[in-house]
């Protein structure tokens, strides 16, 4: 296979479970795996510089390519040199495809379905989308994201004027915002959709896989720099999680293969490690894995035992902009709770987010502060708890990465 632009490497495998550790190296830098990868959606951790974001520990950045096409524009950010000279950073980059816009913005807008969903299914009025053969509720005729076989059409959040995202137009996008990794154009479904739209999304999913690999592989120059991973889509059904990996991981255009591998969908919450598993056993174990959209750590850690080595989320980031901070619970490795700062309990409180704490914020402000803060409506509260968030992750994953060295996970 010709030389590619990263180079992943097992540094140790766990005895106890299916996790490992490694390393990822890219054109910006090494990533430490298991890693978690802070979100700058729109170019920008939201209350913090990406320098800060370095210096909290994060290898990495991933950004959102449907936000950054819309504003400002992948041409400009092409024009700048790419998203690490665009944004002032110099650590490796990643960026989505859009294809996860098609599903927020689509038939879950509105429904409370994210990355995790409640087991139950929402009744359902269904019509056609013309063209598409994709069922959807009455009520979703102008949500602004529609799928057909082509690809996904956009209503922009900012001015509602149309775009249409296809395989190649999502990764010629990527291919212009310029990060290291970059993902293959999918759709991803809801695990309330029935099993026979589950089947004909797979099958779209396969097929926009081959020409977002043919795209970026036809472009000399993009392909020489970014490395492209495709993504295991299937909902909540083995067999298609199954056939999904298998096609996924063996897919090559002109011989040239994935760099590596997304996990996508969204899951009912008891359903996501089981999922994870059927990919991961079918999966080749000498490229990377990432688990699209999962920041809770204790779902890390079931998705590291299950020999995932990346993962991303908005979640710790905007937890701590809504007042929300992590804190360890105990001696106990992993033992953790969630801390809500604008809780009239903190008012008086006098100690650290964390004691033993070595972040900026804990280091020099107190819970009492960040409850003032978050009561009056101060922005600094938000830049303070994400710059705890986002040390704690970077520590936790540290954790992670040393308790399977020594044997323990």
């Amino acid at each position: 296979m010709q030389n590619r632009p990263i180079t992943f490497s097992i540094k140790t495998r766990s005895t106890k479970s299916h996790a490992r550790v490694g390393t990822i190296e890219t054109p910006h830098g090494v990533i430490q795996t298991p890693a978690f990868i802070p979100v700058g959606t729109k170019a920008t951790v939201k209350g913090i510089t990406p320098e800060m974001v370095k210096d909290l520990g994060a290898d990495s950045m991933l950004a959102n390519t449907y936000h950054l096409y819309l504003q400002p524009g992948d041409e400009i950010i092409k024009a700048h040199g790419g998203l690490g000279k665009f944004m002032n950073y110099d650590g490796p980059t990643w960026t989505d495809s859009g294809g996860f816009q098609a599903f927020s913005l689509g038939v879950a807008l509105g429904k409370n379905i994210t990355k995790f969903t409640s087991s139950a299914r929402p009744g359902y009025d269904e019509i056609s989308l013309k063209g598409s053969g994709h069922k959807v509720e009455s009520e979703n005729a102008l949500l602004p994201a529609k799928v057909d076989e082509d690809g996904v059409m956009f209503r922009s959040i900012i001015d509602g004027s149309a775009h249409y995202f296809t395989p190649k137009k999502s990764i010629e996008i990527q291919q212009n915002i310029g990060a290291d990794i970059i993902f293959a154009f999918d759709e991803c479904t809801s695990p309330h959709e029935p099993v026979e739209y589950q089947k004909r999304s797979l099958d779209r999913t396969h097929r926009w896989a081959l020409e977002s690999l043919k795209t970026h592989v036809e472009n000399t120059e993009a392909f020489s720099k970014q490395a492209l991973f495709g993504i295991i889509q299937g909902g909540r059904h083995e067999d298609l999680r199954k056939e999904s990996a298998k096609f996924i991981s063996e897919l090559s255009y002109n011989g040239i293969e994935f760099d590596g591998f997304g996990i996508g969908g969204s899951f009912a919450k008891e359903d996501m490690i089981t999922a994870v598993h059927w990919v991961n056993s079918i999966l080749p174990e000498n490229k990377p894995r990432h688990l699209l959209g999962i920041g809770e750590p204790s779902d890390i850690i079931k998705g590291v035992m299950e020999g995932c080595d990346t993962f991303d989320c908005v979640m710790p980031t905007r937890n701590a902009r809504t007042g929300t901070v992590f804190v360890n619970d105990s001696a106990d490795t992993f033992s953790y709770v969630n801390l809500n700062l604008k809780n009239a309990k903190y008012k008086d409180d006098l100690g650290p987010i964390e004691w033993g704490c070595e972040c900026y914020t804990c280091k020099r402000y107190t819970r009492a502060y960040m409850n003032h803060l978050y009561k009056a409506g101060e922005m600094l509260a938000g830049t303070l708890a994400t710059i705890h968030n986002l040390h704690f992750m970077a520590k936790f994953m540290e954790k992670v990465r040393g308790e399977i060295v020594a044997g323990n996970l």
